[in-house]
């Protein structure tokens, strides 16, 4: 059997003018969404530390359901993974109240360590619980406060 090739007609495949039309209508597609998908991840950072905010507050709901009262600063959220140590007074601790694979509370999204204070100053709970957020410093207006 004899295989017949047959080369490409002078007028097949694209020319330059067009390839450069699809390079710049790509270039403009990217130029739309590029900037609409670059906030996103620090969105989804913020909703992930709120979030964890919302668990950590429950954790405190049930530590303070064994426990009679809120973690004092000393210990800190470190009362949720680990017994803190009693004095004069039985341990009713039930812990751990996190569900943590290192033991350690988790940190928020920045690496940061959570903001926690007993008694607190801001909240009607007891206590204030916060991320200082994308910049890593408390107080700011970037703070994460739920």
């Amino acid at each position: 059997m004899k295989r017949s090739h047959t080369l490409p007609s002078p007028g097949a495949g694209f020319t330059l003018i067009e390839l450069l039309l699809v390079v710049v209508i790509i270039g403009i597609l990217a130029s739309v969404v590029l900037p609409n998908l670059m906030g996103h991840g620090e969105k989804a950072r913020i909703a992930a530390a709120q979030a964890q905010l919302a668990i950590l507050r429950a954790a405190l709901g049930h530590y303070e359901l064994d426990m009679g009262s809120f973690p004092s600063t000393d210990p800190g959220l470190e009362a949720l993974v680990a017994s803190p140590p009693t004095v004069g007074r039985e341990n009713r601790w039930k812990g751990p109240y996190l569900a943590a694979e290192t033991g350690e509370v988790p940190r928020d999204p920045w690496g940061n360590l959570y903001l926690y204070a007993c008694p607190g100053v801001r909240s009607r709970l007891g206590y204030d619980l916060s991320s200082a957020g994308p910049d890593g410093q408390p107080g700011t207006a970037d703070d994460i406060v739920r």
